[in-house]
């Protein structure tokens, strides 16, 4: 596998000519790129041409023709789904199985994973293509500051990814991928691993001379600021870098006054180990999808689209820059809201908002809650987590600080959430104390609340 910064620059220069012709040229390129991938997959995948077998020619086939794809489908046809075939899904998992070989590729290709905290996990497949593309295109959608910003992190400090080294996950193993095929490019990477004790975490942070460039997880960025603001973290970096969750704006403006030398703010990506370059934010905080490269689309439960404000109840996802492993219309699950209005900054992309992931969605009964309305936080707690058991039944998971009376924290943790629960009609759940600590997935997220189907009572896979 050889990374092409040549190719990588055409996708700068060519993300920059789509952007400049605005929405027309747009749509004309996302439309070329996903008949040409429909065409590949058509050709070179026995599982599409099944799929595809009753459709019209590829040169003149539009998104609403395609069928939704899904992963447990995929994944049970795995080597009939990819456009090689010297990948069987067994030599993937012999790979994935080599936690010594994260980040390194399988001749022409690298495989991830995903963490499996919706039901189960994918494997995915990269090629080069891809990571050029996944480079390109976002030094295409940078601004001024964001320019300056890779300037000055290079210069003046240590970039740090704290997330899950369980596992062959994007979050690390991408990184680690680049430093194998263009370490210039990458940088220097300091990688901590998320799941250990959050007081090891804060030791390891403290004892970096210069931490400039901080990536994690939202929920592992919550706890860091918890530990700052008690003053037991210490670090002063010049920006922070999220994906993979959530980022609330309480969450944004907790991290501005407990890091006050954040002279980039904080830099949240929208992605998906499908997907590593899905969408970008802009300086007024919105997100845009790069829509010459990627479709995604709002939809309700019946796979229809829904109007632009309004919450979907999953949304499809289309990767034209991946021809290796074709994701066309694959349901993620995910729920977002397409903004009505253009984006003040400018961009002439598609700007949406994520209302939620769907790993971390609680359905009980017919009522869906977001994770946010728990509000788990403590005084004398590091970590809350609260996991469904059963379609009624709770247990509530605390990593206490050292001084912390357990009795006293689960008793009002607990009293809080049944009082959620009864703010929401739901008066017959039933909550309890663990002792079972909490734990992150694999992938080194840390899910404050784990709903049944990615609960398990000896892990969370």
């Amino acid at each position: 596998m050889r990374f092409s910064l040549l190719r990588a620059l055409g996708y700068l220069v060519g993300g920059r000519w789509t952007a400049w012709g605005g929405r027309k040229r747009i749509e004309a390129k996302q439309l070329r790129n996903l008949r040409r991938l429909v065409g590949k997959a058509r050709r070179d995948s026995p599982l599409f041409q099944r799929l595809y077998a009753d459709l019209g020619p590829s040169s003149e086939i539009e998104l609403r023709d395609l069928p939704v794809t899904r992963k447990r489908e995929l994944m049970r046809e795995f080597d009939d789904w990819l456009t090689i075939r010297s990948l069987p899904l067994e030599r993937a998992r012999e790979h994935l199985r080599d936690i010594s070989k994260v980040g390194v590729p399988i001749e022409d290709v690298a495989i991830f994973q995903t963490s499996g905290t919706s039901g189960e996990p994918a494997v995915v497949v990269y090629p080069s293509s891809f990571v050029e593309y996944t480079y390109g295109i976002q030094m295409a959608r940078f601004d001024w500051d964001q320019w300056k910003l890779n300037r000055e992190v290079r210069e003046s400090g240590v970039k740090v990814s704290l997330t899950g080294g369980n596992g062959h996950f994007a979050g690390v193993g991408f990184n680690k991928l680049m430093n194998r095929l263009h370490p210039k490019l990458a940088g220097r990477w300091t990688f901590i691993e998320a799941a250990q004790p959050i007081g090891r975490v804060v030791e390891t942070l403290n004892a970096i001379p210069k931490i400039a460039w901080i990536m994690t997880y939202p929920s592992m960025l919550a706890i860091l600021v918890k530990e700052q603001e008690a003053g037991r973290l210490r670090i002063e970096p010049l920006v922070l870098k999220t994906g993979g969750e959530t980022l609330t704006d309480d969450l944004r403006e907790r991290v501005r006054h407990a890091f006050p030398t954040l002279k980039y703010g904080i830099i949240d990506t929208y992605a998906s180990t499908e997907c590593m370059a899905l969408a970008f934010e802009c300086g007024r905080g919105r997100q845009h999808v790069h829509e010459d490269w990627v479709i995604l689309e709002a939809v309700d439960e019946a796979m229809q689209p829904v109007p632009d404000g309004t919450q979907s109840a999953s949304a499809l996802l289309t990767v034209l820059a991946n021809d290796v492993q074709p994701f066309i219309r694959y349901d993620l699950g995910d729920c977002v809201r397409f903004h009505t209005d253009p984006c003040p900054c400018g961009s002439p992309f598609r700007s949406f908002q994520v209302e939620g992931r769907e790993a971390t969605l609680v359905r009980v009964g017919d009522v869906t809650l977001s994770p946010l309305v728990f509000g788990l936080e403590h005084e004398r707690a590091r970590r809350i987590q609260l996991v469904q058991t059963g379609d009624r039944n709770f247990e509530v998971r605390i990593e206490l600080a050292d001084e912390a009376a357990a009795g006293a924290v689960f008793e009002e943790v607990i009293g809080s959430v049944k009082r959620v629960f009864r703010d929401n009609g739901l008066e017959d759940v039933a909550v309890r104390e663990s002792r079972t600590p909490p734990q992150l997935t694999a992938s080194g997220k840390f899910h404050k609340v784990v709903p049944m189907r990615s609960a398990d009572t000896r892990t969370i896979a």
